[in-house]
């Protein structure tokens, strides 16, 4: 255990889980260091610190301009102005030793109070594209943390470090499972978020209706939809004469993961990150809406590392689906090709290297400030010298 820092570290962190989990995963880990830890979120973020409720909770105001009328704007920036008084406030009564912002308008807050404040800030980024939230701070952060080698908007002067992107415990055990080349049944898992994806959903079963009889006869597809779209999905698969496991959610997705010899998946970052770890073959289309396109770059980078194949959403029908899973299930080397290049782009280790990268900052922020009491004292001695 390293030594525990008097101060305690503020992660910062709120909206979709995508940014939740990561923080959460890096506050266990200081926690099993010795660290103290606060979360620090908005006053609408409800799933933040559930998994870690011995932790202290702050709550402060925040808002989100992007996508509102002017009046929306405004209101967005008055919140954040509120969120700004508050989090000053909660400075001075931790006087953290380091806050780490994990993106998101909720964490934006405390990121420009701390900046004010001189506090040594590091952020994470989950994505191939620096999020709009820390590309706001990035330039008076002390480090920055990435998930991808190569990460958009980045500002040439602050130190970026490759850490990988947290991924849950389930993820971790079933990255012991190596990839087993399919023998006789090809299993295919369709995931596509928590309640799946409809292009998913709408393209998914008539791409692999179309695949000569021998193939399909041999696929076994485990596939997460809507609520809404179960039904169509089921009798899709039934009428193909498909085997298929339709749910709205499956709470074992990991050993599902472990178990596929080809995921079919959105780009999040979270996705790809457990894909990667895992080490399994995916078909990936990017959410065509997403942010600054971030899903297109996260995919990319898992495709030039030769672990994935991209379908972007416009392009993504039953005919050019039915093609590219014909190519891949008929090639069993390639997809274990595939499972090896995605596992060695993996990182399991990220919550740990996000953890030595914080306690680097806390140990330079310890000598910044011994140095700057001695040079003080310096100074005191030869003022009195000279009187």
């Amino acid at each position: 255990m390293s030594g525990a820092a008097e101060n305690p570290i503020l992660l910062a962190a709120g909206g979709t889980g995508g940014h939740v989990f990561p923080a959460e995963a890096l506050a266990a880990e200081l926690l099993r260091r010795g660290y103290r830890v606060g979360l620090v979120t908005d006053t609408r973020g409800k799933g933040f610190g559930q998994n870690l409720p011995e932790l202290p909770l702050y709550r402060i105001p925040s808002g989100t301009p992007s996508g509102k009328s002017l009046g929306g704007k405004l209101l967005a920036a008055f919140e954040i102005g509120r969120g700004m008084v508050a989090a000053l406030a909660l400075l001075g009564l931790t006087k953290p030793a380091v806050v780490v912002g994990f993106g998101g308008y909720p964490a934006l807050p405390l990121l420009l109070a701390a900046r004010i404040k001189r506090v040594p800030i590091l952020i994470h980024e989950q994505n191939a594209v620096l999020g709009r939230v820390n590309r706001l701070v990035a330039k008076g952060a002390s480090r920055i943390a990435t998930s991808f080698p190569a990460t958009r908007f980045l500002p040439a002067a602050v130190a970026a470090t490759v850490t990988g992107n947290p991924v849950r415990p389930a993820i971790l055990a079933a990255a012991d499972v190596p990839y087993a080349m399919p023998q006789t049944n090809l299993r295919i898992l369709v995931i596509g978020g928590s309640q799946g994806a409809r292009v998913l959903s709408d393209v998914v079963p008539a791409a692999l209706a179309r695949l000569p009889a021998e193939l399909k006869r041999r696929i076994r597809v485990q596939q997460q939809c809507r609520p809404e779209d179960l039904d169509r999905v089921r009798n899709a698969y039934a009428q193909a004469g498909i085997a298929a496991d339709t749910a709205g959610f499956f709470s074992d997705v990991a050993e599902r993961m472990a178990a596929a010899h080809l995921i079919v998946s959105r780009s999040g970052a979270s996705s790809t990150a457990e894909i990667a770890v895992i080490g399994r073959p995916s078909l990936l289309v990017p959410y065509a809406y997403a942010t600054d396109d971030h899903q297109t770059f996260n995919a990319q980078a898992l495709a030039q590392a030769g672990a994935a194949e991209v379908i972007a959403q416009d392009k993504f029908t039953a005919e050019r689906a039915a093609q590219a899973f014909e190519d891949l299930l008929s090639d069993p080397e390639q997809l274990a090709a595939m499972a090896s290049a995605a596992r060695s782009v993996g990182r399991p280790l990220a919550a740990q290297a996000l953890a030595d990268l914080v306690e680097k900052l806390v140990a330079e922020h310890r000598t910044g400030e011994k140095t700057a009491v001695q040079s003080a004292s310096q100074n005191n001695s030869m003022k009195r010298t000279a009187a």
